[in-house]
């Protein structure tokens, strides 16, 4: 996967913003609900806030305080880099966070979580709950979706086909998962859990 996510780096934005091979899709509501998500973000209390999974820093920058965004693409980190210019980028894996116990106030992980395996999903939260008290979760809504999971074909501009593994979820799923916590947000696209 980690080919995968360098070589979608710079188109990865794409998705977001509704360019290159995502313009046709009709989804009513998207620009709305993309802005009520970034304002679910921003009103996180500032603290100092581990971005796990960071990709092109697209929803890093939306987070206050001292920032510390985490990847282990090369390439995503160039990207958050730019987007994210106050943010400290650091290369590193998800599931051996190089920080000390409760280094942080909080964890996020922005389209992450929905794409771990369960033995992958206990060992992040294992490592979300050692370095910080609060855990943040984005990730795709059950309602656009109707179904909960599926490999999830994806086609890069290079015309370069891949198969991700993708999970959706309702709001009260989610935190229950997550073991408890508080549903910031849970619109048609995305859904946004505190625990």
């Amino acid at each position: 996967m980690k080919e995968y996510y360098d070589r979608r780096a710079p188109e990865y934005d794409d998705w977001y913003l509704r360019r290159g091979l995502f313009e046709p899709r009709d989804r009513e509501g998207w620009d709305a609900e993309l802005e009520q998500l970034f304002s679910v973000i921003g009103a996180l209390g500032p603290g100092r806030t581990l971005d796990v999974a960071c990709g092109t820093g697209f929803l890093t920058r939306h987070l206050r305080g001292d920032v510390l965004a985490l990847d282990q693409s090369p390439r995503m980190l160039d990207e958050a880099h730019r987007q994210a210019p106050s943010a400290t980028i650091v290369q590193g894996d998800a599931f051996a966070l190089p920080f000390t116990a409760h280094a942080f106030d909080r964890v996020f992980a922005g389209h992450f979580y929905g794409h771990l395996q369960p033995p992958e999903r206990e060992r992040f939260l294992g490592e979300a709950r050692r370095v910080a008290n609060e855990l943040v979760v984005v990730d795709a809504s059950r309602k656009h979706s109707g179904i909960d999971e599926h490999m999830s074909p994806r086609m890069l501009n290079d015309g370069s086909t891949w198969e991700v593994f993708k999970r959706y979820f309702t709001g009260a799923g989610l935190a229950e998962e997550l073991g408890g916590g508080e549903v910031l947000l849970e619109g048609e696209y995305f859904v946004v859990v505190r625990a």
